[in-house]
């Protein structure tokens, strides 16, 4: 039920948001910015300069929005998934359960689907996390028409090609171990319990972000390109550029830390997913 399914992912992602924000405003000044020597002298910097309000700057947007966002996600998803399996349910193999493949697919495509919709309020939370002061940008809505003045509306996609190459097939991976996780753990014919929802949307959560960081990287170099960071034309330019002043580990920048965010993050969003909709939408029987 779409409805139900868009306040189940409001809820989620906004529990979701508010534990891991400050981690992610962490890494995103690592990867974006050069000033850092590791993540401690990031943390203490931030916290000397501006504060516990320094670590939640850019949050408020995505919080208003995560509904939009994460019921694109699950919605689709699950839409995806149902339509690859349809073929299924007939009397011989009706409780068969989908392949790996449709998993895959089904979470690709959500992830596509949910790049149109998250790249603004992506490019804006990286904006935001990224300066130090309130020189630029004085929150969200002015961020936005900031960029709409000076880029167009076609600058509220910026790094919108990365963030479709970081999250088309990372989201394909995203489900299926969090799918693979659950039934491994589950008992043939039981529903999951809370201790292995929270195991599997962790495992999803740290398998998918080693695979997306390297593109991670590139996506928040390439947001911030347009508010006082190095200038860079397009995917590969930012790629060769990077590599050439900071060699192939710069491509692993802020993976220790979406690895420590991830896990507890994603536990809490397909839990409290997970939870919401068996609320709304009881079992049957």
């Amino acid at each position: 039920m779409p409805f139900l399914e868009f306040i189940a992912g409001s809820i989620s992602g906004a529990v979701g948001l508010a534990v891991g924000h400050p981690l992610d405003t962490v890494k995103v000044r690592l990867q974006a910015q050069s000033g850092y020597r590791g993540i401690f002298h990031c943390v203490a910097k931030t916290y000397s300069l501006e504060g516990l309000h320094g670590f939640f700057k850019g949050m408020a947007f995505p919080v208003l929005t995560t509904g939009i966002v994460n019921s694109v996600v699950f919605g689709s998803y699950n839409n995806a998934l149902d339509y690859l399996t349809e073929f299924q349910h007939n009397e011989h193999n009706r409780c068969r359960p989908a392949s790996a493949g449709q998993v895959f697919s089904a979470g690709c495509f959500s992830g596509l689907v949910q790049v149109l919709v998250c790249a603004p309020i992506d490019l804006v939370k990286v904006r935001l996390q990224g300066q130090t002061t309130a020189a630029r940008y004085r929150g969200p809505i002015h961020c936005m028409a900031v960029i709409l003045k000076e880029e167009g509306p076609r600058g509220l996609f910026r790094g919108g090609v990365a963030l479709a190459l970081r999250d088309v097939p990372c989201y394909g991976l995203y489900f299926l171990p969090y799918e693979v996780t659950r039934k491994a753990l589950t008992e043939t014919g039981k529903e999951p319990g809370t201790f292995t929802i929270l195991i599997a949307g962790g495992v999803a959560g740290m398998v998918t972000w080693a695979f997306a960081t390297p593109m991670d990287v590139v996506k928040a170099r390439l947001q911030m390109s347009g508010a006082g960071g190095q200038k860079y034309n397009g995917v590969l330019h930012c790629m060769r550029e990077s590599v050439r002043e900071e060699g192939l580990r710069v491509f692993f920048k802020g993976l220790l830390l979406n690895s420590l965010r991830a896990f507890p993050v994603n536990a809490v969003t397909f839990l409290s997913y997970e939870s919401l909709m068996k609320i709304f939408c009881p079992p049957a029987g």
